[in-house]
């Protein structure tokens, strides 16, 4: 299809020409004849502009949306189970049913946040569900606020079945925000520079630990108040929170760099031009197809990905859910427990930061894998073993260590070495929701019967992560290591043989100049 049959396809030519005039296709170089201490200064400050219009907000959305996934465990210490006449079962069967829409809906979200833009994408799925059901003729904001509205309704259930209804559609609306981030982010920054920020952004979910522990120790002592529960306004201003901080992403939120309003044209073209220098098809224009699809269906590194990732992600849900209950067991009060949840996952958070920011350096991934789940194999073992409430306190440290600096670490890896926008969007939304589906099963494994030291809970985690995060990434860096000797050697230059350059440029990542990072 040519530019102009392209314009009128979206029915607005002057507009789309001022596009076609900024985009980041052109090859132009807006810095030429400058010195490299001139460019490379340039170059940090652009560099600086994009963490700074895209980091912290979206950061910020992802700390509501695991606030808002994660605060069951709040309630739970704060007796909604008794007050909703619940069973174990019966409660774990409401963490469960969050994970299955929450995994249905997931694969296909980055096909959907590519097509759709992300400034309008983005704040929708965290606000509703509004682009997909809303009856025509009606407008967007009728429901708008359905995110926010499931998570304030929380608060008002009365029985169990409302309960599981809520978290249902609580599941389906955050469904998009995790994988449509990271794709999203993998289109701005060179694969070196994307762990550190893979890892500021996962860094959210480790602060919604410590600041929803403390967060929920104060709004508990609301009890009474209005004739409700501890646990209901939890639920209410949290998800009030959610909805005033939806709303303000309609602006907050940008588009991929091809339109970003916050960048200029110059610099619309250094970006396209710093993913050019670092072989991304981000830099061009990409119109999805089914072979793209396939691809990543074809692909084994989808499989050791998905692997990973469960082993790492099974373990994550379990931890958040579950931490407030385990410290409860050790001997401590409702909010001295919530308080006590809260120093773990702030040295989670700092050492996710800081293994983004190695590993973007060494231009290594899997062995920081390797490494991280040693820690939490050690802290699980050590929760199996101890009966000494201090021993396993501290051991509690080290399952966060072995958790959050693997769950960005592991994104990083699987998006660094598949190329190509739509089929990395699949890929990730493959690997992402295998690995939340694996939710279902962590949310079943700490029963009130095993309390207080849930030893087969604590079992299976050290399962997941010596199956999937040590041996799938041991399995994956085999593999890709050997791959990318294959290529040195030449013995994959019969891929690109008798093929243009179109062609070879929609090989991605099966390309022979392509080397995957270990």
């Amino acid at each position: 299809m040519s530019n102009d049959e392209s314009l009128r396809v979206d029915g607005d030519l002057e507009k789309v020409d001022v596009v076609k005039s900024d985009s980041a296709s052109d090859t132009t170089d807006p810095d030429a004849g400058l010195s490299a201490e001139e460019r490379e200064k340039i170059d940090k400050a652009l560099l600086r502009k994009l963490d700074w219009y895209l980091i912290p907000w979206l950061s910020l959305l992802y700390l509501v949306s695991f606030i808002d996934r994660a605060n069951i465990g709040n309630a739970k210490i704060e007796g909604i189970v008794d007050d909703l006449n619940m069973s174990e079962n019966e409660f774990n069967n409401t963490l469960t049913i969050f994970f299955v829409s929450y995994a249905l809906f997931e694969p296909l979200s980055n096909i959907l946040l590519k097509r759709l833009r992300p400034r309008i994408y983005i704040p929708c799925i965290m606000l509703g569900i509004s682009l997909f059901f809303v009856p025509s003729g009606k407008r967007q904001t009728d429901s708008l606020t359905a995110w926010g509205v499931v998570m304030t309704l929380m608060g008002l259930v009365t029985n169990y079945n409302g309960l599981m209804a809520a978290r249902w559609f609580l599941g389906m609306t955050e469904a998009g925000l995790f994988p449509g981030v990271n794709y999203y982010l993998s289109c701005w920054y060179k694969r070196s520079e994307f762990g550190l920020r893979a890892a500021v952004f996962f860094s959210a979910a480790a602060v919604s630990g410590s600041f929803g522990g403390l967060l929920a120790a104060a709004i508990s002592q609301m009890d009474g108040i209005g004739g409700k529960p501890g646990w209901a306004w939890i639920f209410i201003l949290e998800g009030l929170l959610t909805v005033v901080i939806g709303v303000i992403s309609f602006w907050m939120v940008h588009d991929f760099p091809d339109t970003a309003t916050f960048l200029s044209v110059e610099d619309r073209h250094r970006v396209h031009k710093r993913l050019s220098e670092d072989n991304q098809a981000s830099a061009r224009g990409e119109d999805f197809q089914m072979e793209y699809f396939w691809q990543s269906v074809k692909d084994p590194k989808t499989y050791m990905g998905a692997l990973i990732y469960m082993g790492v992600l099974g373990p994550l849900y379990a931890f958040s859910m579950f931490l407030p209950t385990i410290i409860r067991e050790l001997g401590h009060k409702s909010t001295k427990a919530q308080l006590l949840s809260v120093p773990p996952y702030a040295v989670a958070c700092v050492i996710t930061i800081l293994v983004g920011w190695v590993a973007d350096r060494m231009k290594m991934r899997g062995v920081f894998n390797m490494g991280i789940s040693v820690f939490g194999i050690l802290g699980f073992g050590l929760l199996i073993g101890s009966t000494n409430p201090k021993l396993s306190y501290a051991a509690t440290f080290f399952g966060a260590l072995g958790i959050y600096p693997g769950i960005a670490n592991t994104i990083t890896w699987v998006s660094n070495n598949v190329e190509g926008v739509y089929k990395r969007g699949v890929s990730l939304g493959f690997v992402i929701g295998w690995g939340n589906l694996n939710g279902v099963v962590s949310s079943n494994i700490f029963r009130s019967k095993d309390a207080p030291h849930y030893r087969m809970g604590h079992a299976i985690l050290v399962a997941y992560l010596a199956i999937g995060l040590l041996g799938g990434s041991i399995l994956n860096y085999i593999y890709l290591r050997q791959e990318n000797k294959n290529r040195r050697e030449g013995k994959r230059d019969y891929l690109t043989e008798g093929k243009t350059q179109e062609e070879i440029a929609r090989l991605g990542d099966v390309n022979p100049e392509f080397m995957y990072t270990l």
